[in-house]
């Protein structure tokens, strides 16, 4: 099957079920591309084991998509600058210090969690998995993702306090993650040290290198958008920040996404404010906003038809279902902690630390960053696990993180 019918079927499905959403659910876009798309492949299996229906060739079309290099070096990118392109910086500056304890320290506090606790429950059903493992899959479940994060705050009514530091922290915690995952599996694999000099160093590349990458590349583009006043060359440039920007980043073992969120932030800001036409500015912002919507849709509509591919073992279903809400404890902790002792500096709406905890959804990231693991006895497992743990945020958590900060803040929902 060629590229062109792999991406056809793609469009045409999250076409299909934005259109059924759109007509007759009302469902968040996302969310309900994501249920119809989950909804037909539970059906299709269900046939499949009834014996009326063979689910072996729809399997093996998706099977031809790499989730993890789709997510991680095609999608991502795109969807980061969408989103980083309409974050007000004053605002996030304000929020600085909570976001980079949240992106950082508040990862590895619930990786940690995470990773002591998930390695007992797989022991309580009799699933082997090595502590290193169970670290591995604390890393990768611990970010939020920026992806189904902005998509649904667009759609609820959180303080804006609140969503400024849910969405900076969602901005830059996935690149921090993605560093500690390339770092935690080096070791699990072999391929690098265990030692926190060594970590420490890669984390200095990574994402260090990233900021400083990036404010490199938000300058270049800032330059040639402010030196000229034609929209179709300037939506040109900001795609091949992204795109370019990425893929050298990549090349020199930066982290691309957290460059492109700094390059995002910049033009979003300064270059919209002082080196773009009220027609560009209006271009620009539509034609990155149709971007965000068409590839959230095609990403959603992905994890929902990825079941096709996944095995759910009996004793994997049930170590799933008490995963899921260590991983909401552990985000409770690693939120819970820091905004207390940040208490005393800074001030924070009522109820900041349930709203920050419940809307800290997870998405495409964790389940691209899991299907990455080598091939071996502990990955079906640990993909079970993930999957659950996404569709229980987005299904669930995405769904009534609205109603949870109304009730928060004492309104009716």
């Amino acid at each position: 099957m060629s590229l062109f019918d792999l991406v056809s079927i793609l469009l045409s499905l999250a076409a299909l079920f934005a259109y059924i959403n759109h007509r007759f659910i009302g469902l968040p876009n996302g969310i309900g591309i994501m249920l119809i798309g989950l909804l037909m492949s539970l059906l299709l299996v269900a046939l499949n084991k009834l014996g009326w229906y063979e689910t072996e060739k729809i399997a093996k079309i998706f099977s031809h998509i790499d989730f993890d290099d789709t997510v991680m070096n095609g999608m991502l990118s795109f969807l980061l600058f969408a989103g980083a392109l309409h974050v007000n910086i004053n605002r996030l500056a304000a929020q600085k210090d909570t976001i980079a304890i949240l992106a950082t320290l508040g990862v590895i506090m619930s990786a940690v969690i995470v990773s002591v606790v998930s390695f007992y429950i797989f022991q309580l059903f009799n699933i082997e998995m090595p502590y290193i493992y169970c670290l591995v899959f604390g890393v990768l479940i611990s970010p939020t993702d920026p992806i189904a994060v902005m998509g649904i705050l667009k759609k609820v009514g959180a303080p804006k306090s609140i969503e400024v530091k849910i969405t900076g922290e969602s901005l830059f915690n996935d690149g921090v993650a993605v560093v500690l995952f390339i770092a935690v599996l080096g070791v699990t694999t072999g391929q690098s040290e265990a030692s926190i000099s060594s970590i420490g160093l890669l984390f200095l590349q990574e994402a260090v290198g990233g900021v400083v990458f990036g404010v490199a590349l938000g300058y270049a583009g800032y330059w040639m958008l402010k030196s000229i006043d034609n929209y179709q060359v300037e939506v040109l440039i900001t795609i091949a920040m992204v795109t370019g920007g990425y893929a050298l980043a990549q090349h020199l073992h930066l982290s691309g996404p957290i460059a492109i969120v700094v390059a995002g932030l910049m033009t979003g800001n300064q270059g919209r404010l002082l080196a773009m036409s009220d027609v560009t500015r209006d271009r620009l912002d539509n034609f990155w906003e149709l971007v965000d919507e068409v590839l959230n849709a095609v990403l959603f509509l992905l994890i929902g038809v990825e079941i096709l591919l996944i095995h759910f073992l009996p004793s994997y279903i049930y170590s799933a279902l008490l995963i899921i809400p260590l991983v909401i404890l552990a985000r409770f902790i690693s939120v819970g902690l820091p905004v207390t002792l940040l208490r005393f500096k800074n001030t924070y709406s009522p109820h900041a630390i349930k709203i920050l905890t419940w809307g800290g959804l997870r998405g495409g990231i964790s389940v691209a960053l899991v299907l990455s693991l080598p091939v071996g006895p502990y990955r079906e497992p640990l993909i079970a696990a993930t999957y659950a743990v996404v569709l229980f945020s987005i299904l669930v958590q995405g769904l009534t993180v609205g109603r949870v900060a109304a009730l928060a803040n004492g309104k009716e929902p």
